[in-house]
Formats: C-alpha cells, sequence, structure tokens
C-alpha cells in the first residue's frame, strides 16, 4: 500500500446554473474564469485540511485543458495562490481522468517522502468550446473545479492498487483538433470553425468503452487480488447518462456507484474529484473504506485507482 491520505477537499461551481429538461447544468458566468473556481477550490480545501499554503511542497495540476498554450496551467494556479513561494508546480494530463493519473503520481511521492503534502487541482472550462450545433455534447458539459489536499500518512491507509490504459483507436472520438501545433489558432476561419469546437462521437465512444472497459476492470481486479465485494464505494467518471448501462456490464451494482449526472452533467477532469469530495463531506465515504476511482477519458483512455480512505 502507498502511503497517502485525503487531508482536505473541496469543489468550486460557477454562478450560472443552466437546464435542459432534468439535467442541470453549470457554466462560467461573464467576467467569471476557472482560475477564480481554482483559488476558491483551493482555498476552502485547505481550510477543510486545516493547512495553509505554506505547508504545500507541491502543486499539481490535473486538468483536460490548458488555460493558456503557456505557462503550465500548475503555473498560473501557482500565482493565484502560492505566489513568492518555493513549491514546485506542475501538469498531469489524461484528459477526464487526470485527477485519477495525479493522484496515482501523487502517492508515489508522498510514499517516499519526497513531498508531504501535495495540492492538487482539477478543473476545466467545458463551455468555452462546446458546438451549440451538436446537442449531445452542449447539453451534456459543466464547467467547475476541485482541489484535494493528499498527504503522507503512517496509519493504515493509501492506494492499494491502480492501473491505466490507452487504445488509441479512439484518439479521435473525442477530441478539439484547432487551437495547438496541429492547427494552430492562426489557422481559424470560418469554414474550419468545427476544428475549433469540441467534437465528440458519442456512440463510438460508448462502443469502444463497453468493449475495452469490463476486461480492463476484470484483469486490474485479477492482477491486485481485490474484490468487487470487498469495495464500499465507487466513484466513477461522470461521463453521460449512459453511466447506468456501462455499470452493470462491469458487475458495479446500483447502490454501490455514485451517479451525479443528472444534478451536475459531465464536469470533465472535476467530475471524479468534485463527486469523491461530496460523497466524503456528505459522509457517504467514511474512514477505512475502500475506494474505487474509475473512469474513461478522451484517447481512449481507462483509469483505475483503489484506495484505503
Amino acid at each position: 500500500m502507498r502511503k497517502i491520505k485525503i487531508t482536505g477537499c473541496a469543489g468550486a461551481l460557477p454562478d450560472r446554473k443552466v437546464r435542459f429538461g432534468d439535467q442541470t447544468r453549470y457554466r462560467l458566468s461573464q467576467g467569471q474564469t476557472l482560475l477564480d473556481l481554482c483559488e476558491s477550490a483551493i482555498k476552502n480545501a485547505l481550510a477543510d485540511a486545516n493547512l495553509t499554503i505554506e505547508n504545500i511542497d507541491c502543486i499539481i495540476g490535473g486538468m483536460a485543458t490548458p488555460l493558456q498554450a503557456i505557462p503550465c496551467n500548475a503555473a498560473l494556479i501557482h500565482e493565484r495562490v502560492a505566489l513568492g513561494r518555493n513549491i514546485p508546480a506542475f501538469d498531469v494530463n489524461s484528459s477526464c481522468t487526470s485527477f485519477i493519473t495525479a493522484f496515482d503520481l501523487a502517492s508515489y511521492l508522498t510514499d517516499t517522502k519526497r513531498y508531504n503534502n501535495i495540492l492538487v487541482v482539477s478543473g476545466d472550462t467545458a463551455s468555452a468550446a462546446l458546438n451549440p450545433n451538436q446537442r449531445e455534447s452542449y447539453e451534456l458539459f459543466s464547467d467547475s473545479a476541485a482541489a484535494f489536499i493528499l498527504s503522507s500518512c503512517g496509519d493504515d491507509c493509501g492506494v492499494i492498487d491502480s492501473a491505466q490504459m490507452t487504445w488509441s483507436e479512439g484518439a479521435h472520438d473525442t477530441e478539439i483538433r484547432g487551437g495547438c501545433a496541429l492547427k494552430t489558432a492562426f489557422q481559424f476561419t470560418e469554414e474550419n470553425r468545427e476544428d475549433y469546437y469540441f467534437d465528440m462521437k458519442g456512440k463510438k465512444v460508448l462502443k469502444l468503452s463497453a468493449r475495452k472497459l469490463p476486461q480492463f476492470l476484470d484483469s486490474f481486479m485479477e492482477k491486485s487480488g481485490l474484490t468487487l465485494g470487498g469495495i464500499d464505494v465507487v466513484v466513477p467518471h461522470q461521463a453521460s447518462k449512459a453511466l447506468n448501462m456501462i455499470m452493470p456490464r462491469l458487475n458495479i451494482s446500483k447502490d454501490k456507484y455514485i451517479d451525479h449526472v443528472k444534478d451536475y452533467g459531465n464536469m470533465i477532469s472535476a467530475a471524479v474529484p468534485f463527486t469523491l469530495c461530496r460523497a466524503i463531506h456528505d459522509q457517504r465515504i467514511q474512514r477505512n473504506d475502500v475506494v474505487m476511482l474509475l473512469g474513461t477519458a478522451a484517447g481512449l483512455t481507462a483509469n483505475v485507482l483503489v484506495f484505503k480512505y
């Protein structure tokens, strides 16, 4: 077990609430930025942990989209909350599962005592690139942020095991083609506008996930020696309303996993940490519970991490 514990967490939502039928989504209002949400989540997470920024010795930005091309998101977050302090900051990006990847990496860093208190921040502004003509994705996503303080520990807690896999045959099923090195912002025209919007082929993503994820999870469970019966709570990526179709294929019963898609939608990299933090604060997750974080992301990438809380 890699020694790490959650000492504090918080989520942050924008002011503006949008409804699509019975589904609620959150979108940034005019003048509000993702950095504002990150700063709010960080301050509340530090308060939850009864720590200050002086106690933090590493900042990881576990986010799917860049705040700007250069520098990394973590440096801009550092500027907001740790200006003038000697704290290293870097990004980890596995799209929607970036928080799981960051948690995994942080567990190695705390277990070896390199860092004692790591701040992981996740969040994205989905609304910035949503295509109003693609209803499936336009009505699915929310803007949000979440922050966690992950600390070294000597107790019987930590990451039990984890795994990550990518099947790049799905690389172009969820993407934004324009804006970076392959198709720069300078190449934007009215004719190629669609390349600068988020583009999701939902049925293809679902089909590939349904084919790959069960084998991925079965292999992980066999290798780790874990059983679903030994998992107390599953926190899945809140990908879409298809969550209730995928989870039964994984033999995960409805009473074991958390589904907040109706209330928040897909919050990209913030989906897993926001849901996890809410479960902790609502006492759905108790000390000594064994918790599974599970999700798929653009790539197609899958992540699973099991820890004892």
